[in-house]
């Protein structure tokens, strides 16, 4: 029976970096598994952003889950909230609420708050709740992992432009606040956080402790309520996901897939790489298809940090390729997709709208290639360039017939 993984490296992928003899964060990292199965697979790129629309997580995993973003997108915040099952009308916006920490001279210091522990995150968010809604009508506050966060607005549609906290990393706010209609409250909430953060007794700790803290909400990512056909009614396939991050679990529950918990999961370096992937394993034994996200790489990609990057690069292929090349023999027929959602290049701090290399190999069907090395420069020499990302699923699906 024919059996089918994802893998998304979630910003894998970049662009030549100078102080790095004009290499890629792919080409310098050490992944002979990926290589391997570049070796004796399918290699080409893909655009999963369509040119119209933000090169966010939220468009180009749309496409990477099959679904054409130009039909489907209605903004990031959305889909985070089907993740936590935040029940929403059409009338409703809701945002996207990191906590951030924005320093004395008004730069985005820090658009993770030094990537907040989730329990104390909880706290400030539940307590600046409590706060805000004696002020406001019609919002809520809803914790999620870590800085990530939602704001509901109820009743109330938004001609607003906002920005990405990770996108202005060192960089002054006053140019990037929120604008347009009713933009106002939104930043009014925003500044109101700030004064709120400011005096809260576990920031008063953390500040006399000389640790990271949050002293800001940055809203961000609005949208309305998104809906989509059932995975299973558009390729026929049973399916699950697996991911640390609220936006990718929210596009799977959407879709109709499984969401399957992983013990010690965090969305950043020292996730449970090996977890991962012996979970996604065990599923695809009751699933045909199985979508495993690591965020990592993109995280790193933000922080402008090229070795963190290359290290969580490495991390997939030690401890998550690897171990499904191990185990492949166990399945009579297994297929594996690896590919970024989109390139998250170290010289910028955030994403770029490039097509982005893919990786399509069957254990027991291999095919050598004229590919010696998984990268943007091996992907483009071959001249295979898929233009709609959302049709690559369904290429893989039927690659291997």
């Amino acid at each position: 029976m024919k059996k089918y993984l994802v893998i998304i490296g979630d910003g894998m992928a970049g662009w030549p970096l100078k102080d790095y003899s004009n290499r890629t964060s792919l080409e310098l990292a050490n992944i002979p598994n990926m290589d391997n199965m570049v070796q004796n697979g399918i290699t080409g790129l893909v655009s999963n952003v369509p040119a119209n629309l933000p090169p966010g997580s939220d468009v180009a995993n749309l496409s990477v889950f099959g679904y054409d973003p130009q039909t489907y997108y209605t903004g990031r915040a959305p889909i985070e909230a089907i993740s936590q099952n935040i029940k929403m009308t059409e009338r409703d916006t809701i945002f996207r609420a990191n906590l951030v920490y924005i320093d004395g001279e008004k730069t985005m210091s820090d658009f993770t708050s030094g990537h907040i522990d989730t329990k104390v995150a909880k706290i400030l968010i539940e307590d600046l709740n409590n706060e805000l809604i004696k002020k406001y009508t019609g919002i809520n506050l809803y914790p999620g992992l870590s800085y990530r966060n939602l704001l509901l607005v109820k009743d109330l549609a938004f001609d607003i432009k906002t920005i990405p906290p990770h996108d202005i990393t060192g960089k002054g706010i006053d140019d990037y606040l929120p604008s347009g209609d009713k933009s106002d409250l939104i930043n009014n909430i925003m500044n109101d956080s700030v004064s709120f953060l400011a005096n809260h007794e576990l920031n008063q700790s953390l500040k006399e402790a000389g640790k990271a803290y949050a002293n800001s909400l940055w809203l961000w990512g609005q949208g309305t309520k998104m809906t989509l056909p059932s995975f299973k009614k558009l390729y026929n396939l049973e399916g699950a996901v697996v991911t640390a991050v609220d936006l990718v679990k929210g596009l799977g529950l959407a879709a109709g897939l499984d969401y399957i918990e992983v013990p010690g999961i965090t969305g950043f370096i020292d996730t449970n790489y090996s977890g991962k992937a012996e979970y996604a394993l065990n599923t695809l034994r009751e699933k045909d298809i199985v979508f495993v996200h690591i965020e990592a790489p993109d995280e790193a990609g933000h922080m402008g940090d090229a070795k963190l990057k290359k290290e969580a690069i490495e991390n997939i292929d030690k401890f998550v390729i690897s171990k499904i090349l191990e185990n492949a023999k166990d399945f009579d027929d297994l297929s594996v997709l690896i590919l970024p959602d989109h390139e998250t290049p170290i010289e910028i701090k955030t994403h770029s709208s490039r097509p982005v290399p893919f990786i399509m190999f069957n254990a027991s069907k291999q095919v050598p290639s004229n590919s010696s090395a998984y990268s943007e420069s091996e992907a483009k020499k071959t001249g295979v360039i898929i233009e709609s990302g959302y049709q690559l699923l369904r290429k893989f699906i039927g690659e291997f017939e």
